[in-house]
C-alpha cells in the first residue's frame, strides 16, 4: 500500500513576498519537495539567509554574468552554486526579474522520503540529513542541472505550503562571511534541532521572534 502523501500545495509566484529579506522570513515553515520516479523527498524548512539588493556578499553585487543569470530571474527560480568547489547550495531568486537577489536555503526538517535521503547521506543520523546548505542539497539530490528551475512550477523540485496558522520566527546574524556578517538576515524556526549553526547564535539578544504565516 502506498503511503499518503502530506498535503503540501505550491506555491504561485504570485504568493512570494517581492522583498528578499521578507521572502526569507516567509519561507520559513514552508515545504521544499523533491519528486523522483523512486518517490518523494519532502521537508520543512526551518532556516534561510538574505541576500538583498546591495549586499556586498550576494553572488550577484557587481551585476549580472554567465554564471549568476538565475539570480535576476522572476522571484521563485533556482540559483544553484558550487561553494569552495565542495558543496553546492540551494538559492532563490527575489525581488522582480532583472534585479539580483535571492535567499538561500539553510535547512529543513526532512519528513517525506527518509529512506531515499539517506542513500545519499549513508550513516547520517535524521538530525543531520539536511542541517546546512550543503547537507540540504546532497539529501534531497540537488545539483547543477537545476540552476534556472522554477520553483513555482510544481514540477521535479518545488516549494510548497500546509496551512499551519501562524508561528514564531527567530532572527540572527548570518553564518561563514567575512563581511556584513552583523547584519540580522538569517531566519530561523525556533527550538527546531534541525537549524544548523552555533546555538548561541540562536539565543542573541538580536533572535527577537517575530509571528508569520
Amino acid at each position: 500500500m502506498r503511503k499518503e502523501l502530506l498535503p503540501i500545495r505550491l506555491l504561485r509566484r504570485a504568493d512570494l513576498p517581492v522583498d528578499t529579506v521578507e521572502l526569507a522570513r516567509f519561507m520559513i515553515g514552508k515545504y521544499l519537495v523533491h519528486d523522483l520516479p523512486e518517490g518523494r523527498m519532502s521537508g520543512r524548512i526551518v532556516e534561510t539567509e538574505a541576500y538583498p539588493l546591495g549586499d556586498s556578499t550576494s553572488h550577484a553585487f557587481k551585476g549580472r554574468r554567465p554564471h549568476n543569470g538565475s539570480m535576476f530571474l522572476a522571484p521563485g527560480h533556482a540559483y544553484v552554486r558550487l561553494t569552495y568547489g565542495l558543496s553546492y547550495m540551494l538559492n532563490m531568486s527575489a525581488e522582480v526579474e532583472e534585479v539580483g537577489a535571492g535567499i538561500l536555503f539553510r535547512a529543513i526538517e526532512p519528513l517525506e522520503g527518509l529512506a531515499l535521503m539517506e542513500t545519499r547521506r549513508p550513516g547520517v543520523p535524521l538530525r543531520d540529513l539536511a542541517r546546512g546548505p550543503g547537507r540540504l542539497t546532497m539529501a534531497l539530490d540537488v545539483g547543477p542541472s537545476f540552476d534556472g528551475h522554477d520553483l513555482c512550477a510544481g514540477r521535479d523540485l518545488w516549494i510548497g505550503v500546509i496551512e499551519i496558522g501562524e508561528m514564531p520566527i527567530g532572527v540572527t546574524t548570518r553564518i561563514g562571511l567575512s563581511r556584513e556578517m552583523h547584519l540580522p538576515l538569517r531566519f530561523f524556526e525556533p527550538g527546531s534541532g534541525f537549524v544548523s549553526g552555533p546555538r548561541k547564535l540562536l539565543v542573541a539578544p538580536h533572535s527577537a521572534l517575530h509571528s508569520g504565516a
